[in-house]
């Protein structure tokens, strides 16, 4: 069995546009040490993360602590919604909820964001089978992997999670098969 805990970041500083370099607010800096007890006893083998730096940021104090490196992969990274910053921004999810395929001019569709990290997800339980692997990720992101492994999960569920930083799902693999899936809110509001 594979186990993989994907770890929605901690709150970040939305002061910050820029999705790349967006850092974690205070009250995310201090949330870091919620994951990092979470994480603490399950015997992760391998740590993977986006490359935002929101995402390693949130896992860095628990990997520190373990001596593992973080890795980054690239199509684990959140939605691209356009080169501009959106000000309606719960319009535009639900028009992406109601149609997977709809983006703006130099955005990602919720289908496109899916596939990559579905592709992702795939090759690490390939090259990372029988093992447990945390990776760091985004509420988007991460509610598309849970759209493709339950179709029900819809814009209710996203908007559920939305404000869940840091947010913690347990996927457990045998091959490419899901066994199970487990959420863990480690909110404090």
């Amino acid at each position: 069995m594979t186990t993989v805990y994907f770890v929605r970041h901690c709150e970040p500083n939305y002061n910050n546009h820029d999705d790349l370099t967006r850092e974690l607010s205070p009250k995310g800096l201090q949330d870091c040490q919620l994951v990092t007890d979470f994480l603490s006893d399950k015997e992760v083998d391998i740590v993977l993360s986006s490359p935002l730096k929101r995402t390693i940021d949130t896992l860095k104090p628990f990997a520190q602590s373990q001596n593992l490196t973080i890795e980054t992969v690239a199509d684990f990274r959140e939605r691209k919604i356009d080169d501009v910053w959106i000000e309606d921004f719960d319009s535009f999810t639900a028009k992406q909820w109601e149609d997977f395929s709809f983006k703006l001019e130099n955005g990602e569709s919720l289908q496109e964001v899916q596939n990559r990290n579905i592709a992702a997800l795939q090759k690490c339980l390939q090259d990372y089978s029988e093992k447990t692997i945390v990776i760091g990720s985004h509420g988007t992101a991460l509610s598309t992997i849970l759209h493709y492994y339950s179709e029900n999960f819809g814009l209710n569920d996203f908007l559920r999670i939305k404000p869940l930083m840091p947010h913690i799902v347990c996927l457990e693999f045998d091959e490419f098969t899901l066994l199970s899936l487990k959420e863990y809110t480690l909110y404090k509001g």
